[in-house]
C-alpha cells in the first residue's frame, strides 16, 4: 500500500493497471473504520492489485475533478479507466471485496479466498450496536477495565445520526446536531478505549454460546453480550409505498428534506418525530400537510406550539393513508376518514412517513423473550431470557424511548456485567 499526491496521480493510478485509491481525511471516524479493511484487503490482493491512499484534504482539487465529495470514498481503476462502484461512508469489507474480485480472474479470486486466514478473537463483552445505549455500555465497561468490543453493521451513532436537532439531552444549552452528538458519544467511548468493528457484515450470531461472526472470517468470543440493535422506522404496509420508497417517499428528513426546497409535502404522523421534523422540513417545503389518524397529537406539547404556529403546516386529523402512486413527478396519496368513512386524494411533491419505530431483531428472532410488539423483555439488570445476555436501548421492551432511556440501559448493562465478571 502506498500513499501519493497529485503530481504521482498519472505515474501510480492512470497508468498503474488496476488500482484500489482510498481518499481519506482526518479526524474521520469512517476513515478510521476504513483503513484496517483497506490495509488487511492489500495483503491479500497486493500481488494484483495496487492499493493508493491520498489524503482527501490536501489534494482537493483532485477529488473534486474525480467527483470525490466525501470521505472516505474509494475508487477502482484498470488501466486509467474508471470501473466498479465508488464506496463512500460506512464501507463494508463485503463491498471491497466484491469490487476487488471484479478486477482479476476467477481463478485469481479462488486462490485468494484460500489465503484467507480465519481469525478467533476473544472479549469480556460483546456490544452489538452503536446507538447511545451501546455507546454508554461501552464506555462504562471500558472505564471498568472490562475488555469490551462494539460491533456496528453502520457507523456508531444510531438514530440519532440522521436526527437534526436534539433539544432535550441534558448538558447541551443550545439543540445538538444530531450527528454531531451520536460523534460526542463515540469519540469519548473510543478515547476510552474501546475497541470497534464498524460498517462490518455480521453474518452470524449464537447467544447461548456467546460469539458472532464478523465479515465472514473473523469470529468473536464473549463472556456476556449486551444487544444494542436499536430500531427502525415502522412502514404503513400500503399498496405503493413499497415502490415508491426513496422515489417520492422518505423516512428521513435529515436525509431528504433539502430535496424539497419550495416544494409541497404530506407527512403521516403525529408523534414526536413527526412534529419536529415537521419543523425542519418547514425550513426547505412552501406547504405542508399532516394526516394523523387520532383526533389530537401525541408530540410533546412544545413540538405541537411550533407547528400549529408555523403557517407553512396544516393538519387533517381522523385519517389514515390507504395508498400511494405516482402521477408523474408528483406523489398522490389516497386517504380514508376513519370516523366518517370518507375517502379522499391529496397530491405533493414527496411524502414522509413517521408512524413510529419496529424492533431490529432479525439477527436473533424467536430466540430471546419478547413482548407483543416484538420488543425484548428484560429485568432491571437488562439480563433478558438467556444467562450472560443484556438488551439496551429501542430494542428493549419499555413504556418510553428517548436518548436518555438509552443511555441509563447501557449504564446500568454495563455496572451489572462489572460486578458479574469481578
Amino acid at each position: 500500500m502506498k500513499e501519493i499526491t497529485t503530481n504521482e496521480f498519472k505515474n501510480e493510478v492512470l497508468n498503474g493497471g488496476k488500482v484500489a485509491v482510498d481518499f481519506y481525511s482526518s479526524e474521520c471516524p469512517p476513515c478510521e473504520a476504513l483503513a484496517p479493511k483497506f490495509e488487511n484487503l492489500s495483503k491479500l490482493y497486493g500481488e494484483d492489485i495496487k492499493f493508493i491512499k491520498i489524503f482527501r484534504q490536501e489534494n482537493r482539487d483532485l477529488a473534486q475533478s474525480l467527483d470525490v465529495n466525501g470521505s472516505p470514498t474509494v475508487i477502482f481503476y484498470n488501466n486509467g479507466e474508471l470501473v466498479g462502484d465508488k464506496l463512500t461512508g460506512g464501507i463494508k469489507r463485503s463491498e471491497l471485496i466484491s469490487n476487488l474480485n471484479a478486477l482479476i480472474p476467477e481463478e485469481k479470486v479462488t486462490e485468494i479466498t484460500k489465503n484467507i486466514k480465519r481469525r478467533v478473537s476473544e472479549y469480556d463483552t460483546l456490544i452489538l450496536g452503536g446507538g447511545p445505549g451501546g455507546l454508554t455500555a461501552g464506555l462504562y465497561l471500558c472505564q471498568a477495565r472490562v475488555n469490551a468490543v462494539l460491533v456496528d453493521t453502520m457507523l456508531p451513532g444510531g438514530q440519532i445520526s440522521s436526527t437534526h436537532k436534539i433539544s432535550n439531552y441534558p448538558g447541551f444549552i443550545e439543540p445538538q446536531p444530531g450527528f454531531m452528538l451520536a460523534h460526542y458519544m463515540s469519540e469519548q467511548t473510543k478515547i476510552c478505549g474501546a475497541k470497534y468493528k464498524v460498517a462490518v457484515d455480521v453474518t452470524n450470531l449464537d447467544l447461548i454460546n456467546k460469539t458472532i461472526v464478523v465479515d465472514e472470517y473473523e469470529t468473536i468470543k464473549a463472556k456476556k453480550i449486551i444487544l444494542a440493535t436499536g430500531a427502525s422506522p415502522r412502514y404503513l404496509n400500503v399498496p405503493g409505498e413499497k415502490e415508491l420508497k426513496g422515489n417520492g417517499i422518505s423516512y428521513c428528513a435529515t436525509c431528504d428534506a433539502k430535496y424539497f426546497h419550495d416544494k409541497e409535502v404530506i407527512i403521516i404522523g403525529g408523534g414526536n418525530t413527526a412534529i419536529e421534523e415537521a419543523d425542519f422540513i418547514s425550513k426547505f417545503a412552501s406547504k405542508i400537510t399532516i394526516f394523523h389518524q387520532f383526533d389530537k397529537l401525541q408530540a410533546n406539547k412544545e413540538a405541537q406550539e411550533k407547528a400549529f404556529a408555523n403557517s407553512k403546516i396544516s393538519f387533517v386529523f381522523d385519517t389514515e393513508p390507504r395508498g400511494f402512486e405516482k402521477n408523474g413527478n408528483r406523489v398522490r396519496v389516497a386517504t380514508e376518514n376513519i370516523k366518517t368513512g370518507e375517502k379522499s386524494t391529496l397530491e405533493a411533491d414527496g411524502a414522509f412517513v413517521f408512524v413510529g419505530m419496529k424492533p431490529n431483531t432479525d439477527l436473533f428472532k424467536n430466540a430471546l423473550e419478547m413482548d407483543e410488539w416484538g420488543y425484548v423483555k428484560a429485568n432491571e439488570d437488562m439480563k433478558t431470557n438467556i444467562d450472560g445476555v443484556y438488551v439496551v436501548g429501542d430494542l428493549r421492551s419499555k413504556k418510553y424511548r428517548q436518548i436518555t432511556t438509552a443511555v441509563a440501559d447501557g449504564t446500568i448493562a454495563a455496572i451489572a456485567i462489572t460486578k458479574e465478571l469481578d
